[in-house]
This record gives C-alpha cells, sequence and structure tokens, in this order.
C-alpha cells in the first residue's frame, strides 16, 4: 500500500479560507446540478413527459457538467481556480435565472444544458485547492471539498417545499420554477463572499503548451481512475437522480418522503468524503479504495432482488458509505500521482466520471424492459465488481515493480 504521508505544516490562513469558500460554492452548485431530479417530477406531470423524456431531461445538466471538466480544468491552472470558480457561479447562476421563468420541453432542454455547468465546479475547486495545499496534505482537503456533494440532499430535501411555497401566477415565479429563482440568487450571493473573502490567484506565468498540458492523458492509469471515479462518483449521481422517481414509482411514496429517504443515500455518500481522506492520508488511499469496493459490493448484492422499503434504504445507505469514502481516495491518488496537474488530471477523472453519471440513468431505463426493475443495481454490481478487479490487478503490479507516488509538494 502506499506511504502515508509524513507529518505536514499547518495551512495557510489563504489555503483554508480557499478550501472553506470552494466547498460551500461547490454544495450550492451541486443543488444545482442534481434539481432536475425533483423538479423533473412537476414538470413531468405538467408536460406529461414519457420515462425517456423525463431520464433526458433530468440527464443533460450532467453532460454539461462533465464534457466541460477538462477544459475547465486546465482553465483553472493557467489562469487561476478563484478567477474561474466565480466565473462558473455567475454564468450558472444566469442560466437558472432563466430556468426559472421558462416553459415548453425543448427550451428546458436547452436551459438544462446551461445549469449543467454547475458540474464543472469540481474540476475548478479541485484544482483551486491543489494551487493552495499542499500535496501531503491533500487527502482531508480534497475529501472536505468533495462533500459539497451534500448538495444534492439540500434539492431532494428543501425543493419539494419550495414547490408548494410560492403558488404559481405571482410577481415571483412559483411553483416548480421557484426553486431555480431561489439557487439563482443564492448563486450570486455565493460569489459575491468567495470574491470578497478569498485570497487572490497567484497564477505564475507558464511557458507550456496545450500539448504539454494534456501530455499526462496519455498514461493508461489516468484513464483507470476515471473508471473508479465512475464507480464512485457517476454511479452516485445516477442514483441520486434514479432514486426518487424508482421511490414514488416501484413503492409508492411521496415526492417529499422519497427526497427525504434519498437523502439517506446522500449524506453518507457525500459527508463521508472527508473521512475517506482522512484515512487516505493516515493509511494509503490505495487500501483505503480496495475497502471502499468491497463495501459497494456488500450492499448491491442483496440489492438485486425485490425487497421491502426498509432494508432497501438501509442497503442504499451501505452503497453510499463506500461510494462516500471511495470517491475521496480516488482523488488522493490522482493528487498524489499527479502533482501540479491536478486540473488537467483531475478535471478528465472528473469529466469520466460525470459521464458516468449521465449514461448510467440512460443504461438502466434501457436494460429495464429486459432485466427487470432492479436493474440500476444488477448493472452497478457488474460495474463495481469488473473495476474493483482491475484496481487490485494494477495495485498488485505496481506494487510488485516497487512503485510509489511522490509527496512532494508541487512548485
Amino acid at each position: 500500500m502506499t506511504t502515508p504521508a509524513p507529518t505536514a505544516l499547518p495551512l495557510t490562513q489563504g489555503a483554508r479560507r480557499v478550501v472553506t469558500f470552494a466547498t460551500l460554492g461547490f454544495t450550492l452548485m451541486f443543488a444545482v446540478w442534481v434539481m432536475f431530479a425533483i423538479v423533473g417530477l412537476p414538470i413531468r406531470k405538467e408536460l406529461g413527459l414519457t420515462d425517456a423524456q423525463f431520464t433526458l431531461l433530468t440527464a443533460i445538466p450532467v453532460l454539461t457538467g462533465s464534457l466541460l471538466r477538462l477544459p475547465a480544468g486546465i482553465w483553472a491552472d493557467r489562469y487561476g481556480g478563484k478567477t474561474i470558480f466565480l466565473g462558473n457561479l455567475l454564468i450558472t447562476a444566469a442560466f437558472a435565472l432563466a430556468l426559472s421563468f421558462a416553459s415548453g420541453y425543448n427550451l428546458l432542454l436547452a436551459l438544462a444544458l446551461g445549469v449543467g455547468l454547475a458540474g464543472v465546479s469540481f474540476a475548478v475547486g479541485n484544482a483551486w485547492i491543489a494551487q493552495w495545499v499542499p500535496t501531503a496534505r491533500q487527502g482531508l482537503a480534497l475529501g472536505t471539498f468533495g462533500a459539497g456533494n451534500a448538495g444534492a440532499s439540500i434539492t431532494k430535501l428543501a425543493a419539494p417545499a419550495l414547490i408548494t411555497l410560492v403558488p404559481a401566477g405571482l410577481l415571483i415565479p412559483g411553483g416548480w420554477h421557484f426553486v431555480p429563482f431561489v439557487f439563482a440568487i443564492l448563486l450570486v450571493l455565493c460569489a459575491a463572499a468567495t470574491a470578497r473573502l478569498t485570497p487572490p490567484d497567484a497564477v505564475q506565468h507558464s511557458e507550456r503548451t496545450l500539448a504539454d498540458w494534456l501530455q499526462p492523458l496519455a498514461r493508461a492509469q489516468v484513464w483507470r481512475f476515471g473508471l473508479y471515479y465512475v464507480v464512485f462518483f457517476g454511479a452516485y449521481v445516477a442514483y441520486s437522480l434514479f432514486l426518487p422517481k424508482y421511490y414514488v414509482d416501484h413503492y409508492g411514496i411521496p415526492l417529499a418522503q422519497a427526497g427525504l429517504l434519498t437523502a439517506l443515500f446522500i449524506f453518507p455518500a457525500s459527508l463521508l468524503r472527508p473521512l475517506g481522506g482522512y484515512l487516505s492520508d493516515r493509511f494509503g488511499p490505495r487500501a483505503v479504495t480496495v475497502a471502499s469496493f468491497g463495501i459497494m459490493l456488500v450492499g448491491l448484492l442483496p440489492l438485486m432482488r425485490e425487497l421491502p422499503v426498509t432494508p432497501f434504504m438501509l442497503l442504499t445507505t451501505v452503497v453510499g458509505v463506500g461510494m462516500g469514502v471511495g470517491k475521496a481516495s480516488t482523488y488522493t491518488l490522482v493528487a498524489r500521482w499527479n502533482p501540479g496537474q491536478m486540473g488537467v488530471v483531475g478535471g478528465l477523472v472528473g469529466l469520466l466520471g460525470g459521464l458516468g453519471g449521465f449514461f448510467l440513468p440512460l443504461i438502466f431505463a434501457a436494460l429495464k424492459p429486459s432485466v427487470g426493475a432492479q436493474t440500476a443495481f444488477i448493472v452497478l454490481f457488474a460495474l463495481t465488481l469488473g473495476a474493483g478487479v482491475v484496481f487490485v490487478a494494477n495495485m498488485l503490479r505496481l506494487k510488485v515493480l516497487g512503485r510509489n507516488p511522490t509527496l512532494a509538494t508541487p512548485a
């Protein structure tokens, strides 16, 4: 396993503020990124959408937020994490505001692409933090930032109440329209606080060409990291979108309660990322990643058959535990093997993981008629098992070769 990180100096005040405001911003952006999982249900009823139309609407933001992670990560490395993060907040706010006044399926799809820019914040935030936090301390720092995935629970818990809070027809948009309206205001306030309270970027001019920036992407190891992140993050996004509808359609549970039960999956899958980062710093990310694969497989195995709602909820929580810890350990591996290149490598890994979040719900819907109601869990079990085998095989190969990442702080 990877040698535990040596004791590092305390973080500077500037670094602490970067981690704090990057995490706050990412939490809010993630809530925006997955809001169609909740607001899409009243939209489905209002517009009479088919299952395919509903699935596409919920998945479209994930596509945008995934495909643009790589270029956004490169921009953050080149021009500064704070600069790109602020731009990301404000542009997403503009699309959320437009969405709050929109109607019609085609227009909603177009604006969903813009709202999906919220997902880009992950790659930008990772690069921003890596510019301020020493490599040996990045496990906990990146894990804390990644806990912003809990923003999905904000949507699941708050959005059903917001939908009923303001009736349609008032001066401000009501019904489901009120949700993106509130998010747009919060994004602008978050941008103002971040601009005021975090230190300015201190990016040094670089003579590196685009080919130099993209050079790490030629390594097979980087793409394997992307595979692991599909399991830990892509499937997390897919299940965050899939579970509310599953609870409503399969168990006949009201939307507000379905959001609450989904949040029970989201909490460990998000809030345990700091723990996963700490454990990775303490014991090495390889061992923690293996354990995460094992926990997910234990939870998924019984989910491949019909279950009453209580054991179903408990087992999805177990799966969430594995995802939360595994997301952090994977990005600790990325940071340790690629010091100084977190924007481009982390951007690609995040891109691949996000694409998993886009394609998995579509795969679930396509295979459901032939495989059955438990398709989502059967598919993820097979994917987790395959990725786990790839990880262990390469871990043993690197151990035999005596290869370990450097823990030196990037210049």
